[in-house]
Formats: C-alpha cells, sequence, structure tokens
C-alpha cells in the first residue's frame, strides 16, 4: 500500500470514530431537551447521565482528526482552508459554546435547562454544517479566481443536494443515538427511557436509509464520477443494507426476558453498517480530496515524515486506547454511576 492510501485510510478510520462518538454525543444532547421535562419518562435523564462525561472523549478524537489531516496532508490546508473557512469556522464557535456550557452549567443548576437547549440546539446545527462539507468536495462549487479558491456560495445554498447531505447527517445521528440510548438504558435497567428510545429508533431507521439512497440520486452532473465509482462497487454497498437490515430486525427480536429489541445486537450491526459504508464512500472518493483540483497525492508530506509520525501516533494511541476502555468502565458499565448510586 502507498504511504498516501496508507495515510487517507488512517484518517478515515478516525473520521469514521468521530462520526460515531458525534452521533451519540450530539444526539444525546438533542435527546435530552426534547426528553429533559417529560415527567413520563426517564430518556431526558439517560440522555444527560450519558452525556456528562462523554462530550469530553469526543472533542479528543476532533482534536486527533484536525492534527492528523494537517499533519498527514499539510499541501491540502491552503485550498482546504478557503473553501472551508465559514461551515468549520461557524461549526468551531458553536462547539465552543456548547463546550462552555458543559464546563461551568453543570455546577449551577440555575443553569441546567439553557445548557439543555443549547447542547440540544447545538447537537443539530454542529453536524449540519460538519456534513455540508461533503457536497463541496464532489465538485461543481469550486472556481479559480486569479488562481485563488472560491466556494460558489449561492449554487451551493441552491443545490438539493446540500439539504439531502445535511438530512442524511442529521437522520442517522439520530437513529445511531436512538439506538446507543436503548442499550444505555438496558444497562442502567430504566425501562422507560428503553421503550421511549426504541420506539423512535423503528422509525428514524427506514427515514435514514431512504434518505442515503435518495442523497446520491441528487448529486450533481459534476459528481458523475463518485457516482459511477459507488455503482462500480455495489457489494460494499449491499452489504451495508444487508447489516442494516440485521440491526433493525434485532429491534423486533425479543429478549429472554420477553422484551422487545436486542439493543446491543442492534447497536453491533449498525455500526458494522455505517463503518461498511464509510469506507465504501471513502474509496469511491479516492484519488481526490476535492474534485477535480486536489488529489491525495498532490496534498501528502513526505513519506519519510510519514512514518516518523506514525510512531508518534502509535505512541499516542497506545496510552489513549487503554484511558478509553477505562473510561468505558467508569462511566458506560458501572451501575454506580449507570443507577446514580
Amino acid at each position: 500500500m502507498e504511504a498516501s492510501t496508507l495515510a487517507i485510510t488512517i484518517l478515515w478510520s478516525l473520521l469514521f470514530i468521530y462520526a460515531m462518538l458525534g452521533s451519540l454525543d450530539f444526539g444525546a444532547g438533542f435527546w435530552g431537551m426534547i426528553y429533559g421535562k417529560d415527567d413520563r419518562t426517564n430518556a431526558g435523564q439517560i440522555a444527560n447521565r450519558f452525556l456528562s462525561p462523554t462530550w469530553e472523549v469526543t472533542n479528543v478524537f476532533f482534536v486527533i482528526f484536525v492534527v492528523a489531516l494537517v499533519s498527514f496532508f499539510p499541501f491540502a490546508t491552503t485550498m482546504l482552508s478557503s473553501l472551508l473557512l465559514v461551515p468549520v469556522g461557524l461549526g468551531l464557535l458553536l462547539l465552543t459554546i456548547r463546550t462552555t456550557f458543559m464546563v461551568f452549567a453543570n455546577h449551577a443548576n440555575r443553569y441546567q435547562n439553557i445548557l439543555r437547549i443549547t447542547s440540544g440546539i447545538t447537537g443539530l446545527i454542529i453536524p449540519a454544517l460538519l456534513v455540508s462539507m461533503l457536497p463541496i468536495t464532489l465538485g461543481g462549487f469550486v472556481e479559480f479566481v486569479d488562481d485563488y479558491p472560491q466556494l460558489l456560495y449561492g449554487k451551493l445554498l441552491a443545490h438539493p443536494t446540500l439539504y439531502m447531505h445535511i438530512a442524511f447527517g442529521l437522520t442517522t445521528e439520530l437513529f445511531i443515538s436512538a439506538v446507543f440510548l436503548m442499550d444505555y438504558s438496558k444497562e442502567a435497567e430504566d425501562w422507560s427511557a428503553y421503550h421511549t428510545y426504541r420506539k423512535h429508533a423503528l422509525w428514524l431507521g427506514p427515514i435514514s436509509i431512504a434518505i442515503a439512497m435518495l442523497t446520491i440520486g441528487t448529486m450533481p452532473e459534476e459528481a458523475s464520477w463518485i457516482v459511477d465509482n459507488i455503482e462500480a462497487n455495489p457489494v460494499w454497498f449491499g452489504l451495508s443494507v444487508a447489516f442494516f437490515i440485521l440491526g433493525y430486525a434485532s429491534l423486533y427480536i425479543k429478549s429472554k426476558h420477553g422484551r422487545k429489541g436486542l439493543a446491543r445486537l442492534a447497536m453491533t450491526f449498525i455500526i458494522i453498517q455505517y463503518g461498511i459504508a464509510i469506507y465504501a464512500y471513502g474509496l469511491a472518493h479516492l484519488p481526490y480530496l476535492i474534485y477535480p483540483d486536489l488529489t491525495i497525492a498532490d496534498s501528502f508530506t513526505d513519506p519519510s515524515i510519514f512514518y516518523k509520525l506514525l510512531v508518534v501516533y502509535a505512541a499516542g494511541f497506545a496510552i489513549l486506547v487503554p484511558a478509553f476502555i477505562l473510561f468505558w468502565r467508569l462511566f458506560l458499565k458501572d451501575q454506580r454511576y449507570l443507577k446514580q448510586q
């Protein structure tokens, strides 16, 4: 495997991890806002209980992804920073506001309501801004003026593919978070929250997969190259659909206690499904970072520097992975925290 291909694979893997963690983080913030004052279910309490420690982990992986992008593909930063300035800038501003409330509002009860609202609203807007970057990379929305790249905001905002990408990102976020919080509720033995999240997962699942199919059909004419690449690799996307069906069917299977839904099995299948879909999309996107002006080979760092960076990242993950496992046991498996004992 070429060094540049290995680098983009690592970067895409980090993107997959952040996409999953971000879906859980931002989705939990939205559900916490929706059910924060609902006395008929504990769904809001479960969402906030999960959200309280985990947003920090999500931010860690976001930072790692950005640092890896800049260090592996330094010659892409000028063009990417010019084209993605608005969505990235707004996203970072909202993330800063959200993080500030997360840090301080938990220490003052009178700010709990505004914390829920802020977390819920930013939990929709931030993913929408991040997903809006994908159409920009497909072609047709960038022009060069005096050798300087400019984003055609008017054309982008008028094209349906932008809104289909955003709809896909939001429905995916809410579906993944609903399935996970269903499993988290089971761990906490909170059955009112369990049935609430199962109900949402049942209707969000088909909508998310339908919007994913429709999104491909709304891509601009200039993106025919990636559509052709997707159609040339039907096996991967077929596997993704197959695992979605397995995960969705798991929501209907009765457990040994007679309750509908095998939450852990459903979550496992859904993660595998999105993992396959993300890597298949990344494969179809090669060799471009932004079509047709920026390829991974053109923007890649020196191979000797890349391999030195790999050693540094390997050492970092050797520390990070055990810490993440400890975090999982403390906050996502420990019954004393799950049941707030």
